[in-house]
């Protein structure tokens, strides 16, 4: 028996840091919403009791420093689940991208063994247990668009997006999200206003979402790596309706409106980025 699931890529409108918590997290606010990027899950029931994990890709891991890994095995513990799983992952999302690829995947397999074991566990239940995994996999877990809270755990579903194109850049860096919040400094950096992008998606207007686009840990990582800034400063020389970094980076995207203009953006990116992606944003739960 196999089951297939989709784990599509997220950017983040919106990145807020508020403070830091007492256990080490820190507080975010983020408006988040899927991009039509995705890695593909295929599932196999094992009647022996193992998890295998399997992937062309050189960058995914095969033991439990994949994500992926440890939501099949919290699941097996927490339900006590006696049967196994093999886990092939098709990736076409960058890694270390700030577009919570390995999130996305380990929600994937969170619903995937459920309806593969038939534990009839509902979504919000397993996104509770995303929240042990990591901080963007409970709201990879239901997809669309979403306000996230706590430390990412605390998701409420948002209107999708208006339609528009989006295009990707990567550059060949990774970008170490621990470090960047570690230079984060609140106090110096102007913050996004979560509500007004809220209500830009609630009344379903493209320039006000594009108005209100922002994320705090972008400066951190501009002045990191210089050439984040400069994918940034081309996307906009290029006509991009918005164009801001996503998660602590290195990924950048722009937003437009018209198919011609993302093109546009898309070719200005030809000897500056070698992974570029042109798609569209799914915003939507699938």
């Amino acid at each position: 028996m196999q089951v297939l699931e989709k784990a599509p890529a997220k950017i983040n409108l919106s990145l807020d840091v508020l403070h830091k918590r007492d256990d080490g997290f820190h507080e975010v606010e983020m408006v988040m919403t899927t991009v039509d990027l995705a890695d593909r899950i295929t599932l196999t029931l094992l009647n022996s009791d193992k998890i295998i994990i399997e992937s062309e890709s050189r960058f995914v891991p095969n033991d439990e420093r994949n994500l992926a890994f440890r939501a099949a095995k919290l699941v097996k513990d927490t339900y006590n689940v006696k049967k196994g799983v093999k886990i092939f992952i098709e990736k076409n999302i960058p890694v270390a991208a700030g577009l919570a690829g390995g999130s996305s995947d380990a929600a994937a397999v969170l619903r995937g063994v459920n309806r593969l074991w038939n534990l009839g566990v509902g979504l919000d239940e397993l996104a509770v247990l995303g929240s042990n995994i990591g901080s963007d996999v409970s709201f990879c877990v239901y997809g669309g668009t979403a306000l996230a809270t706590g430390r990412g755990e605390h998701i409420k579903i948002l209107p999708s997006p208006p339609s528009c194109w989006v295009v990707l850049a990567k550059p060949r860096i990774g970008v170490s999200t621990a470090v960047v919040y570690k230079r984060y400094r609140g106090d110096q950096i102007k913050h996004p206003d979560t509500k007004a992008m809220i209500a830009a998606l609630e009344q379903e207007d493209f320039q006000q979402v594009c108005a209100n686009v922002g994320n705090v840990l972008e400066s951190v990582t501009l002045d990191l790596y210089p050439e984040v800034k400069q994918i940034k400063e081309q996307m906009k020389h290029a006509g991009g309706d918005a164009v801001l970094m996503s998660g602590s980076g290195p990924t950048v995207f722009a937003l437009a409106h018209q198919e011609t203009r993302a093109h546009r953006i898309y070719n200005s990116l030809k000897g500056f980025c070698e992974e570029v992606y042109i798609i569209r944003l799914l915003g939507n739960r699938s």
